[in-house]
């Protein structure tokens, strides 16, 4: 994935403990990319936080639909959030960017 690419020209949606940027792809499947920065923290908490992000993104996956390039931007305030919480605000975000499949979908 181009992750240069998704950030200056994809879509961005953003909460405070995370930023989604969604770009269409010409790929037959969804490619993800997960970024802690600095601001976050030193490594450790960096490498949770995108452990985090990984895992809930894993689960939400299967409702996601194909051809997309997604790119989840941690904020500092993700380490402080529930892991529940977490996956709820992913999948808001991606249905605020008309990214979950729906019943008519399937």
């Amino acid at each position: 994935m181009d992750i240069q690419r998704v950030r200056r020209t994809g879509r961005s949606y953003a909460h405070p403990i995370l930023v989604l940027m969604v770009q269409h792809s010409d790929q037959p499947f969804t490619r993800v990319g997960v970024i802690a920065g600095k601001g976050v923290g030193k490594a450790v908490q960096r490498n949770r936080a995108k452990r985090l992000l990984r895992e809930a993104f894993r689960m939400i996956y299967p409702s996601v639909l194909q051809g997309y390039d997604v790119l989840l931007i941690a904020r500092k305030k993700l380490l402080d959030t529930k892991f529940s919480e977490i996956k709820e605000v992913i999948n808001s975000l991606l249905s605020g960017a008309d990214l979950l499949q729906t019943n008519d979908n399937h």
